[in-house]
């Protein structure tokens, strides 16, 4: 194993826990934050629920359900990948693949993607769940791989980028990430348009490529590694870039959120942020959830800070994502929180499942899906009270 590995897996094993010390309480840890009453002004609402199985503590936070043509598409870490109707959760196939599955789920141009802790990436269709083809990276697999329908683009955990042919999976190009010597466990999945690949790196950095041949069209830093250590300098961009129009929004790991055009790569803003999820985006706000599980709203046009709520401290939430007129976000207990847009406030709560939330979360039309820990698949709707 080289340096770079080993201390790799130090750090990963580091930020793996959620002990934080320095607190008052008799094990001398901070805790995670209560929950605190409020009154509810939604209705949350279990349309249906279907279980995958497979439960896996040390990679369910890189599976994540992805939707396409009336079809939700997931897969569970004992390499089970299913497609369900988004209607009613009927089970229309599933595929076993035998494998330890650690990437996914990505869905694009008649394809369902996952990646393996081996490194080895299936494609498989969408209609049937047959697998088209299968190929082997250098290292592993944590994030999705993603399509447009012409070509399917990896990022494997060294920070490499593969850009494979769709209908056969043979290699077009690839890019050699600068890989830092420590890094968070885990990388984004890569954003992928008819003429643009933007990657998130490790090193603080986004990249867009040109989608036919791999050529650099920009790049910029979102942020700046500081400090004496090689963990205070850890600036990883672990959420996905989120493009909105021609402005992408990206954050990353102790430094920045920023807006960066689309064309160019210029920073039109940043603010002061850390987090490893992907921003969301609604109206004139981004929302991000911060490494300590605040969640702050900005100003999509300026940056400017427009409200913070600590109430989830240490709860470790998912990404925000936006469902009906609120964000929502889901916590480690297990547990779906609604915050009210405007000012941040708890407006509906519920809890899904024991076992905790990791994943992502994903939202299709007026529908929220929510993968637990245990492999439970929920589609919940928003009602009035």
């Amino acid at each position: 194993m080289n340096i770079r590995y080993s201390i790799w897996l130090v750090g990963a094993i580091l930020l793996s826990g959620c002990s934080w010390f320095g607190g008052e309480d008799g094990d001398g840890e901070i805790q995670p934050a209560d929950l605190k009453d409020f009154n509810d002004e939604v209705s949350i609402v279990r349309v249906w629920s279907s279980s995958l199985g497979g439960a896996d503590e040390k990679y369910r936070v890189s599976l994540r359900p992805s939707a396409s043509e009336g079809k939700l598409f997931a897969a569970n870490h004992q390499g089970d990948v299913f497609a369900l109707g988004l209607a009613g959760g009927t089970k229309i196939w599933k595929t076993e693949l035998g494998v330890s599955l650690s990437g996914g789920v990505g869905s694009g141009g008649g394809l369902v993607l996952v990646g393996s802790i081996e490194g080895k990436v299936y494609a498989i269709s969408a209609a049937n769940g047959s697998v088209l083809w299968e190929r082997q990276m250098e290292t592993e697999v944590l994030t999705a791989p993603q399509s447009n329908g012409k070509i399917v683009v990896v990022q494997t955990i060294d920070d490499k980028i593969y850009a494979l042919r769709s209908d056969n999976g043979e290699e077009i190009w690839r890019h050699d990430g600068d890989a830092p010597i420590l890094s968070v466990r885990g990388t984004s999945s890569p954003l992928v348009t008819d003429n643009m690949v933007l990657a998130g790196f490790d090193s603080g950095k986004l990249v867009a490529f040109n989608t036919a041949n791999g050529s650099l069209i920009w790049e910029t830093r979102l942020a700046l590694p500081k400090g004496r250590t090689e963990l205070q300098r850890m600036v990883d961009i672990d959420g996905d870039p989120l493009l909105v129009g021609d402005v992408i929004y990206s954050a990353s790991y102790q430094g920045r959120l920023g807006a960066i055009t689309r064309g160019t790569g210029r920073q039109l803003w940043s603010q002061e942020s850390s987090s490893h999820h992907t921003p969301a985006f609604v109206g004139d706000k981004v929302f991000v959830t911060e490494a300590d599980d605040r969640i702050r709203a900005f100003e999509s046009g300026s940056g400017r800070g427009v409200w913070m709520n600590e109430d989830l401290f240490l709860r470790r939430l998912t990404a925000p994502v936006i469902f009906g007129d609120s964000i929502a976000v889901a916590d480690s207990f297990g547990y779906l929180h609604l915050l009210n847009m405007e000012d941040g406030r708890f407006i509906g709560r519920t809890k899904i499942d024991r076992s905790g939330i990791r994943a992502p979360m994903l939202v299709n039309a007026d529908l929220l899906i929510v993968q637990a820990n245990s492999g439970l698949v929920v589609s919940l709707r928003i009602e009035p009270r």
